[in-house]
């Protein structure tokens, strides 16, 4: 068994050999807690969140790091302009910027929650790792790399002859485009801040050996990752848009102060919604908390998985309908295995295991290759057809085995079944399952009753409502109609 992914560093697949065998260290870039997350957000975190969880199915130990920035980022990324999101928003909600941090950093952790997102086994705060950021700017002063003027610190671009090997980007197009109106306190335009003088009303000020100030952006991901993964970590990861500058400077700063960095770099693509790319202006811009309000959040989870993490993900009413409708027969198909293996008696059926057996090789092929999510949910789509075969069955043997395969490919790694899946559906679902068990014994006690006026109304009724009941040799069951 050989992962193969694909290196934005060197811009192909390789063949994923860890620095530690059988262990992966893993850093995503998290969310700068100064608004809710959107659409965007949570394709990111759903799309390296399965990743994660293949490493784990390959029976790898991993540990997974996810930052949260709480101060630095600056409004105008580019230029070290502007001003730090974090309070700007605190001085709009007329709150204390930890304030503000506190309140979207838990919406941000409930909107991963409802989409099944694994916690992070590490989630650093940049305003916790003060002291480490302040003391890799001082190993880039003392290396050359970096300089002091007016209370701010920048990192020389030009000292990193390698500058722009993970976008591609070439230093003399970068001084095309160039901005005019850089500050005057720069060497060179290109230089980007490490450390921000604080003006006095800048709310976050922390003391530093140049005076009160703020980290910049950059750094702390840089900081952060090597105290938690180590040198020569394994994979860095994070959306495409932070390919440059973000993880381009990251790498010159953890190399600018003699550290190796990440080995791999991956990188998710965008979202689009019907086709256009969200944006405020376009009036399509959609939180999760907004989504959730209307659909099921694994609704959402099955349309990012439905596109390769390296492609972009598509938001429709099509799309919706389609991973609705396909959600809906993997948890159909979920509730008959748990019905049948009621009334199951031991044995094999050998046909169908070597069925299942095919299709689980289909999926660890697609998904050992990239993470090709799109084609592992066509293996796995494929099974529920075995699945449905197999349940006119009662071989015990069998059905344990389809049910365990099923709940480990779609609940465990997709992550489609929040909660345990080796027990009944929990939460709402159970409620609906419950309430609909109640109706079934209902209109069965109206057709021993010989009420069949009663039973057929009954029946029209939870039609209306979304649900199909049949009847069977081995009793009525219920599916939610698509």
């Amino acid at each position: 068994m050989t992962i193969r992914l694909f290196n934005t560093l060197s811009k192909q697949k390789e063949d994923f050999v860890p620095t530690t065998s059988g262990r992966v260290g893993m850093y995503l870039c998290g969310p700068t807690v100064y608004s809710d997350a959107h659409l965007g957000h949570g394709k990111t975190a759903v799309a390296f969140d399965v990743i994660r969880r293949w490493f784990v199915y390959r029976n790898f130990k991993v540990r997974f790091v996810s930052n949260i920035t709480d101060v630095g980022h600056i409004t105008d990324e580019t230029s070290d302009e502007g001003h730090d999101r974090i309070g700007e928003r605190a001085k709009l909600e007329q709150l204390e910027p930890m304030e503000v941090a506190e309140k979207y950093m838990w919406n941000y952790f409930h909107d991963m929650e409802a989409l099944n997102v694994q916690k992070p086994n590490i989630a650093p705060r940049a305003t916790g790792h003060i002291l480490e950021q302040i003391e890799m700017v001082e190993t880039l002063i003392a290396n050359g790399k970096a300089y002091e003027r007016g209370g701010s610190v920048y990192f020389r671009v030009r000292s990193d002859p390698d500058y722009g090997k993970l976008s591609g980007r070439k230093i003399d197009e970068l001084e095309v485009g160039t901005r005019e109106d850089v500050r005057e306190d720069k060497e060179d335009p290109l230089d980007f801040a490490l450390w921000k003088f604080a003006e006095p009303e800048h709310l976050m000020r922390w003391k530093s050996p140049w005076g009160e100030g703020f980290p910049g952006w950059h750094i702390e991901c840089s900081a952060m990752a090597i105290k938690y993964l180590g040198e020569n970590f394994d994979i860095h990861a994070g959306g495409l848009d932070l390919q440059f500058p973000h993880h381009e400077a990251e790498i010159a700063q953890a190399e600018g102060a003699g550290y190796k960095f990440a080995r791999y770099w991956m990188h998710g693509n965008m979202l689009t919604i019907n086709g256009e790319k969200m944006s405020k202006s376009k009036g399509n811009f959609t939180t999760l908390q907004d989504f959730f309000a209307t659909h099921d959040p694994m609704v959402l989870r099955l349309i990012y998985i439905q596109s390769h993490y390296r492609s972009v993900a598509e938001l429709s009413a099509d799309t919706i309908t389609a991973a609705t409708s396909v959600l809906s027969r993997f948890r159909e198909t979920r509730r008959e295995f748990v019905r049948k293996l009621e009334l199951a008696m031991a044995g094999h059926d050998a046909a169908f295991e070597k069925k299942i057996d095919f299709a689980r090789a289909q999926f660890e092929t697609a998904m050992d290759d990239d993470f090709n999510t799109p084609e592992a949910l066509a293996a796995l789509f494929a099974m529920t057809k075995e699945f449905n075969a197999v349940a006119i069955t009662n071989n015990k043997n069998s059905l344990e085995m389809g049910l365990e395969t099923f709940d480990m490919l779609a609940g465990f790694v997709f992550g489609l079944f929040p909660a345990n899946t080796s027990q009944a559906t929990q939460g709402k679902d159970g409620l609906l399952e419950g309430l609909l068990e109640i109706a079934i014994e209902a209109r069965k006690s109206y057709r021993l009753n010989r009420d069949f006026k009663s039973s057929d109304a009954l029946r029209e009724r939870l039609k209306t409502l979304g649900v199909q009941l049949e009847d069977t040799v081995d009793g009525t069951r219920w599916k939610l109609e698509a």
